[in-house]
């Protein structure tokens, strides 16, 4: 199903609907008997699984670059609740209930956020879909399953040295759009994670070495026009499996995308005004 363009509802209606999903995902967390990954170990687990890191900084046309140097100390903030937790057999690990509410108090401070139509402005802990991106991301090179996830709702970057496939990211909003990632298997998964002035590094360990490896890829691409007149971006992603023989043995569908373009589609690279632009970084009041 194509999507629509998104509604521009009251600063009243978005209030009390954010509130609505707020406080039904605090009852869930009460309620609901999930088993949620809570222990943290400094000790890394003997194997890696996968590694990856992106870029902090970027070039980005009318926008502070202060505000990349903010999302810097939220990630940090962020990264140091969950840096080091284990996923034992039969949990789940959420992104939110780990981090937390990002508040001023806490010591974040401004950074990047999209708003639903599509621009940006500054607000509180602005910049934490970068780390939600690098944990889905690196997910999908392992077995474990995501069992909750949201696609972000613009395209707001052309693909100016994109290194993986539109759409592979997550979206981030407390606490109702959540980041999920159940462990299914009998062995225990460690999420590792680390920064500095220039990237982040993301990895998964586990105390058994991996039998498969996975080749996450754009299966279909392709552009429709939205009735308002301006450009959907859609594609559908898959991932191959290997054996430790390097023999296909799988080939998964992932997710399928559906993104408002926030640029012309059919740009010459000389006039992309846009530099060093890593994949699936937008949002709908996302915290880019």
């Amino acid at each position: 199903m194509i999507e629509k363009k998104p509604i521009v509802r009251s600063k009243s209606r978005a209030y009390l609907g954010k509130q609505y999903y707020t406080y039904k995902r605090y009852l869930k967390w009460i309620f609901k008997s999930k088993n949620f990954s809570r222990i943290h170990s400094e000790k890394k687990l003997e194997y890696k699984i996968f590694t990856h890191k992106t870029p902090l900084l970027r070039k980005l046309k009318d926008v502070d670059m202060q505000l990349q140097y903010n999302k810097i100390t939220n990630l940090k903030i962020a990264i140091d609740k969950i840096n080091g937790i284990i996923i034992k057999p039969g949990e789940i690990f959420s992104y939110w209930r780990l981090i937390g509410k990002p508040t001023y108090k806490k010591g974040y401070v401004d950074g990047l956020i999209l708003n639903p139509d599509g621009s940006f402005k500054a607000g509180e802990a602005g910049g934490l879909c970068q780390l939600s991106n690098m944990i889905y991301w690196i997910t999908l090179h392992t077995p474990l399953k995501v069992v909750e996830r949201y696609r972000h709702s613009h395209d707001i970057f052309p693909d100016a040295k994109r290194t993986q496939p539109f759409g592979s990211g997550a979206t981030c909003v407390y606490n109702y759009l959540d980041l999920q990632i159940y462990n299914d298997s009998e062995v225990e998964y460690q999420l590792n994670l680390s920064i500095n002035h220039e990237f982040l590094y993301g990895e998964w360990r586990s105390n058994e070495k991996g039998r498969y490896t996975y080749e996450i890829y754009e299966k279909e691409h392709f552009l429709t026009t939205g009735w308002w007149g301006g450009y959907i971006r859609n594609n559908i992603i898959n991932r191959r499996v290997f054996n430790m023989f390097g023999e296909e043995v799988d080939d998964e569908f992932v997710t399928e995308n559906h993104a408002i373009m926030m640029y012309e589609p059919f740009l010459e690279e000389s006039s992309i005004a846009v530099e060093e632009v890593a994949a699936g970084e937008s949002a709908h009041n996302e915290k880019l």
